[in-house]
């Protein structure tokens, strides 16, 4: 297999995907390994993480490879004036996979244009986050046995929320329904439902949140009203306690109903709802890591077959 970027799911075709899950399954098996023994992985966080970052490097560690990087832009060379240009190049000479999360959208599209070796996207501004949306099909799939023909509850901050633009672009593969539910400061943007009205994609939007109008969710996909977002403060405290997802709404949803967070929550979900057998954004963050185990394998050109018949698993 020849090595590729992954920089967003719009470049994914649906054997990609689905190829891409076959993988992560894989490493659910058996996630220690020493497939990139000798390799050096680079991580690059210009806006903070701890979750993605984190999945990552253990990701990279896992499969024996060594982590190099910041998580602190201010304590890099971009404090005293580097271009992103220049950063790319200057540590594309040190590592072989660069993951980057970056504030700015298109920053990611502009490092593998740069980079002589694989750029991963670990988040763009409000644009997409390809690696989290690989994670949440794979917790999709896992909890739902399918992929196709799903009703899926989309909640929150839909006009900056990347995870969900992300996951929008995935599932135009697999005929899914979206109900889109946002006050209208919040609103899912135009672009996303043009692209869904061009792909066949069917949704709903919905600004009440209750026990009713999520009775036929097979996914709820709950996000942060992100204040990091907002230039207008007064506009964010006015739109932050919109939705809570408690315990009490969901006494009439469908047995199979999972509900799913990209994290970190701040009051969206409320703590009763965390014993709820529903719940799932715990376990789907820990599928993080195996999508990621995946998605180095994928970028340095690993095929399936050598992950399978792989000889260095560690138990």
């Amino acid at each position: 297999m020849k090595r590729h970027n992954f920089v967003t799911i719009e470049d994914l075709s649906k054997d990609n995907l689905l190829y891409l899950l076959r993988l992560a399954k894989e490493f659910e098996k058996h996630p220690n390994r020493e497939l990139l023994k000798g390799k050096v992985v680079a991580t690059l966080f210009f806006e903070p993480s701890t979750r993605t970052r984190l999945s990552f490097e253990t990701a990279a560690n896992r499969l024996g490879a060594r982590v190099i990087g910041f998580s602190d832009a201010t304590v890099s060379s971009v404090s005293k004036g580097e271009t992103l240009k220049d950063t790319i190049l200057m540590v594309s000479n040190y590592a072989d996979i660069i993951v980057m999360r970056h504030y700015i959208e298109g920053a990611a599209l502009y490092a593998a244009e740069t980079s002589p070796v694989p750029i991963i996207n670990a988040g763009d501004g409000a644009h997409m986050h390809p690696s989290q949306c690989l994670l949440d099909l794979y917790s999709i799939y896992k909890t739902q046995g399918t992929l196709d023909n799903l009703n899926i509850y989309l909640v929150g901050d839909l006009k900056y929320g990347r995870t969900v633009h992300s996951l929008i672009t995935a599932m135009r593969h697999f005929s899914p329904t979206f109900h889109f539910i946002a006050p209208k400061e919040l609103a899912m943007p135009n672009e996303y439902k043009m692209y869904c009205k061009e792909h066949g994609i069917k949704f709903q939007e919905h600004t009440a949140f209750n026990e009713k109008v999520i009775a036929d969710a097979d996914i709820i996909y709950m996000t942060r009203v992100q204040k990091e977002r907002f230039s207008d403060l007064m506009e964010y405290e006015r739109v932050k306690n919109v939705y809570i997802l408690k315990n009490d709404m969901l006494g009439h949803v469908k047995e199979n109903m999972k509900i799913l967070h990209p994290l970190p929550r701040v009051n969206e979900i409320a703590y009763d709802v965390d014993e709820n057998p529903h719940a799932y954004y715990i376990q789907q963050a820990q599928n993080g890591l195996y999508a990621r185990e995946a998605i180095f394998c994928y970028v340095l050109g690993i095929g399936y077959d050598e992950v399978v018949n792989d000889k260095t698993i560690i138990d």
